[in-house]
């Protein structure tokens, strides 16, 4: 699919910012005041901007409110929804620590489970479309909660816990990638079943539907060579996990770990653009073009 930059911002720092809100919320770290609003202030900045961005890829932003009403069987919706109250919660916590000094622990329990929450309900949007197999995968959601939370534990200098989730992280992604890689012929989707001719014999794509390009083609139809699919696979672990491992294990430093959350962002960055760019739809099939 077409890797737009808004939704590869979105989907990054918004995971990011409500993984570190999961760690406020279970006190993690021990912080009022002043430090507490600067903790927040961060986490808030990139899980509301990362929600902002989100709405630029749409057609008409302005009925974004719309997504609110369907909540009964779009993950569009609940993700909303999760959000708000998310937000809202840790907001009402947040308060009690910068202007109270005082941790109201069911707020913080309340909101960092909303707030794992919205990242699930991030991850199924993309999960639930069986045109795109190198998504519907169980581990997909694995995937986006782990980097939440390995992101999250970075931020709120959770050290420990950081290069535990980080590892994991680093194995899910790997995992994400040769499931993904099986996932559209283990489907069962082929040029047969795309053009609905399979009981005819042998389907082969003699030439494209029409001359020009089209939506479908421009949105739906990526492609992206192998040699620079597995280079920047390597570079994406190298920065997302690799780097900020061996920053953290060093004494501990302000700047390392400055250095350590710069470059697991990059790493991200550049992950999740891979997700977005070698994702097979399998419309793609019937242009000739899988």
């Amino acid at each position: 699919m077409h890797p737009a930059p808004s939704v590869i911002f979105f989907t990054t720092f918004s995971g990011l910012g409500f993984g570190l809100l999961v760690w406020l919320g279970l006190g993690y770290p021990a912080v009022t005041g002043w430090t507490a609003f600067v903790f927040f202030a961060i986490a808030y900045a990139m899980a509301v901007g990362g929600l902002l961005a989100s709405t630029f890829h749409l057609g008409r932003p302005e009925r974004a409110i719309k997504a609110f009403t369907q909540w009964r069987s779009s993950w569009l919706s609940r993700e909303a929804w999760c959000a708000v109250g998310a937000l809202v919660l840790m907001g009402l916590y947040a308060a009690g620590l910068v202007f109270a000094d005082t941790r109201i622990a069911l707020l913080g329990i309340l909101g960092a489970l909303f707030s794992l929450a919205t990242v699930f309900t991030t991850s199924m949007i993309y999960t639930q479309l069986k045109t795109i197999p190198r998504w519907n995968m169980s581990i997909t959601p694995v995937k986006f909660l782990v980097l939440s939370l390995a992101g999250g534990a970075l931020l709120s200098g959770q050290v420990q816990a950081a290069l535990i989730l980080l590892v994991v992280a680093g194995v899910v992604q790997g995992l994400t990638w040769i499931m993904g890689d099986r996932a559209l012929e283990a489907s069962g989707t082929s040029l047969k079943t795309a053009t609905g001719l399979g009981e005819a014999g042998s389907v082969r794509s003699f030439e494209p539907p029409h001359t020009g390009t089209n939506y479908l083609l421009r949105e739906f139809v990526h492609e992206i060579g192998r040699k620079h699919s597995q280079k920047l696979r390597l570079i994406s672990l190298v920065l997302m996990v690799g780097v900020p491992f061996l920053l953290l294990i060093l004494p501990f430093n302000h700047f390392f770990a400055l250095l350590a959350v710069i470059s697991h962002v990059a790493g991200v960055l550049t992950a999740r653009w891979l997700f977005f760019a070698e994702a097979e739809h399998v419309v793609g099939l019937y242009y000739g073009k899988r």
